[in-house]
């Protein structure tokens, strides 16, 4: 085998180590996305559903819905269910409240994630509406209540997993968007990108 041999099959190696690492980059990058898509589609790990418009059809059996609050350590806010649990139709267009408050002397912005317990009722749980859609800003010492409007669909009577479900947990943790957001918040400075 001679130098000018050796040398373009090390090249091919090196390229072929170039696309194993180019690869597992952007299947890394895609993996937050891809399995934030899957569990919105899915219900996967208690993802809730997004609806555009209420159930078509309400029965009369019922489920109890249990309400959840916790706020991240470096967000002082206090958060709380304005109801502990509500007994709902299935299918029935529902209101609850959540409470905020800012405790800081400084404006905050936070954000809430989600999800629903028992994971398999995750996929019936149908919000219209929610505070958790969308960033909440609190001047000091501010208190506002929030909306949360949801269905719990029927359809998940038909399903042999989910169809013994009676009593479902929704929980919600508030987090903190990061010190610059806050901070063009409060000099009214345009922020540059939205939060996904």
């Amino acid at each position: 085998m001679t130098t000018n041999d050796n040398n373009n099959a090390n090249m091919r190696i090196v390229w072929r180590l170039i696309a194993v690492v180019v690869f597992m980059g952007a299947a890394a990058w895609a993996a937050v996305p891809f399995y934030r898509w899957f569990c919105q589609v899915t219900g996967f790990a208690g993802t809730t559903q997004i609806a555009t418009q209420q159930s078509d059809r309400v029965l009369d059996q019922t489920i109890r819905v249990r309400f959840d609050a916790n706020v991240m350590p470096d967000l002082d806010w206090s958060f709380r269910p304005m109801q502990h649990e509500m007994t709902v139709r299935l299918g029935e267009n529902v209101m609850a409240y959540y409470e905020a408050v800012n405790n800081s002397d400084q404006t905050l912005i936070g954000r809430s994630t989600y999800n629903v317990s028992p994971s398999d009722a995750g996929y019936y749980f149908e919000k219209i509406d929610c505070f958790c859609f969308t960033e909440q800003e609190l001047a000091p010492g501010e208190r506002i209540e929030m909306p949360l409007n949801f269905f719990v669909n029927p359809d998940m009577l038909d399903n042999r997993d989910a169809s013994h479900i009676r009593d479902i947990t929704l929980s919600y943790t508030f987090f903190r968007m990061d010190t610059q957001k806050s901070a063009r918040a409060e000099t009214g400075a345009p922020a540059s990108t939205a939060l996904n």
